[in-house]
C-alpha cells in the first residue's frame, strides 16, 4: 500500500514539472492484475534519417532491424532526395555556422531514408541507439560507434527532443504518410 501511494505521489510530482506538449512523456500511474501500481511512460515518436553515407554502404537494413529488435514501431519510411531549401530549414540552426554549406552539398549527394519510429521514450532512447556525434566518442554497440569513424560520415540523424521530432516529421513527411497501426509483438513488450 506504501509502495503505490509513492509511485501516486511521485508520478504527481512529475507531471507539475513536465511541459504541456501532448507528444511529451509524462508519468502516470496504472494498475496490474493483482492490484499493484506500476510506472508507464507514455509513447513518443521520433525521426530518424539515414544519411547519403549509410545509404550508399548498403546498411539501411542493419539499422533498422537495430531499432526493430529494440521493440520500436516504424510508423513511416521513405527515400528522398533532399534539396538546399529542406536542408535550410531541417538544419535552420546550422545554416551560419561555416561548416554548413559543405555539409549541406554532403546531405544533397544521394537519398536518405526517412522514418519515424514509435514507442516508450523514443527519441532519447533513439539517440542512445545512434551514438555519440562523433563516430569516435560513440560506445561499441552504437550504431556510430559499430559502422563509422568520421563526424563528416555519421551515417544517422536522430531528433534532439520530442518538439523537434514533430516538427521534422511534419518537414519530411506529408499528411498521411505517417501511419498509426497497433503492432501484435505491443504486448510482448510492454508491460
Amino acid at each position: 500500500m506504501k509502495v503505490a501511494a509513492l509511485f501516486t505521489a511521485f508520478a504527481a510530482t512529475a507531471n507539475a514539472f513536465a511541459p504541456s506538449s501532448s507528444f511529451t512523456s509524462s508519468l502516470s500511474v496504472s494498475q496490474v492484475g493483482n492490484g499493484n501500481s506500476a510506472l508507464s511512460m507514455a509513447m513518443e515518436r521520433t525521426y530518424i534519417m539515414i544519411k547519403p553515407d549509410g545509404v550508399q554502404r548498403g546498411i539501411v537494413g542493419n539499422i533498422i532491424s537495430r531499432f526493430e529488435t529494440k521493440g520500436y514501431k516504424l510508423a513511416a519510411m521513405k527515400t528522398k532526395q533532399p534539396t538546399a531549401e529542406l536542408l535550410n530549414q531541417h538544419y535552420c540552426d546550422l545554416v551560419e555556422k561555416p561548416f554548413f554549406p559543405k555539409m549541406r552539398d554532403y546531405m544533397m549527394s544521394g537519398p536518405v531514408v526517412c522514418m519515424v519510429w514509435e514507442g516508450k521514450e523514443a527519441v532519447t532512447t533513439g539517440r542512445k541507439m545512434l551514438g555519440a556525434t562523433n563516430p569516435l566518442a560513440s560506445e561499441p554497440g552504437t550504431i556510430r560507434g559499430d559502422f563509422c569513424i568520421e563526424v563528416g560520415r555519421n551515417i544517422c540523424h536522430g531528433s534532439d527532443s520530442v518538439e523537434n521530432a514533430e516538427k521534422e516529421i511534419g518537414l519530411w513527411f506529408e499528411e498521411g504518410e505517417v501511419l498509426s497501426w497497433e503492432s501484435h509483438s505491443k504486448d510482448w513488450i510492454y508491460e
